[in-house]
This record gives C-alpha cells, sequence and structure tokens, in this order.
C-alpha cells in the first residue's frame, strides 16, 4: 500500500502541512462558536451547575464538533480523494479516508 505523503506534492492534499479548505471562513466561524460553549461549559463547571445541564452542554458540543468533522470529510473526499483516483493514486487515497472514517465511527 502506496502511503500518500510519498505522493507527487503537486496534488492536492499530499502536503501534509498544507490544504486549502473551501469554506475555510464557515468552519472558522463554527470552531469559534464551539470555542465559546467550552468556555461556557468551563464557567458552568466552575460555578457548580447541576450535573445534567452540564452534560446536556458537552452533547451539544460533541454534535458541533461531528458537524465540522463531516464537512472536513466531505471536502476531503470530494477534492483530494477525487483528485488521487483521477490521477492514479486512488487506493492509498480511499485507505487513508477509511483510516480517519474509523476514527469517527467508535
Amino acid at each position: 500500500m502506496q502511503d500518500l505523503k510519498s505522493l507527487p506534492s503537486n496534488q492536492p492534499c499530499h502536503t501534509p502541512n498544507r490544504v486549502i479548505q473551501p469554506d475555510k471562513e464557515a468552519l472558522i466561524k463554527r470552531l469559534n462558536r464551539i470555542e465559546g460553549q467550552v468556555r461556557g461549559v468551563a464557567k458552568m463547571i466552575t460555578e457548580d451547575r447541576y450535573c445534567v445541564d452540564i452534560l446536556n452542554q458537552v452533547s451539544a458540543l460533541q454534535s458541533a464538533l461531528d458537524a465540522v468533522a463531516i464537512r472536513l470529510l466531505e471536502n476531503h473526499a470530494h477534492g483530494c480523494v477525487h483528485h488521487a483516483i483521477q490521477s492514479g493514486n486512488g487506493e492509498a487515497a480511499i485507505d487513508e479516508l477509511m483510516t480517519v472514517v474509523r476514527k469517527f465511527a467508535r
């Protein structure tokens, strides 16, 4: 199995340190909102709020993070994986994608 990091660097997503996200502003906006929610949960704990209320907020945070992850997976599949398949490097890209998807299926 070929590792994606060994593929030519002129292909999108094959430079591990740099990928241009097509909807970067929306993702950053969501993450900033999530950051505020995390601070809110910390404040609830500091203020000794009711456990169920805190757990409800944690559940909302998990859902928000899952939504960001799904969007990133979609971007990766439609961009990086699609390009790799067209370039004849689909097997490695699909293997990498499935490894990431398995992390979310736990």
